[in-house]
């Protein structure tokens, strides 16, 4: 029973902690979601791969900032509808960080669903 204890203690701490490996794999599979969800998208333009890498950044940090100050999980079909808005609106005030990513409040509601569908069929966590 000590031991258990001891390796929950262990776990629970690493959930707790900031894994730059984690961070790396999570925006690769945001860039290729957001891509997708680009091309699927009307009113969602990407300009260049250095638009699409920056963006993926922005989105894994605000992301990571939303979990970590509400808890709540912006995937689109994570969180049901809280979820699904989330990800609608970081997507959106990604358009006012990232130079050469274009998208309208419609082309962030359609983009979420997209994404939502997308993160649902790729392995890994995309928002």
């Amino acid at each position: 029973m000590d031991n258990d204890n001891r390796n929950r203690e262990q776990n629970k701490g690493r959930d707790d902690d900031f894994n730059i490996g984690e961070m790396l794999i999570r925006i690769l599979v945001t860039a290729i979601v957001v891509a997708i969800a680009a091309y699927f998208t009307p009113g969602f333009t990407i300009d260049g791969i250095w638009s699409l890498l920056l963006a993926s950044v922005v989105i894994g940090v605000l992301d990571h900032l939303v979990q970590r100050f509400t808890g709540i999980n912006a995937s689109p079909f994570g969180r049901g509808i809280t979820g699904f808005l989330v990800a609608a609106i970081i997507l959106y005030v990604t358009k006012f960080i990232v130079p050469g990513f274009n998208i309208s409040i419609w082309g962030a509601i359609i983009g979420a669903l997209i994404i939502g569908i997308v993160d649902a069929i790729i392995p890994g966590r995309a928002m």
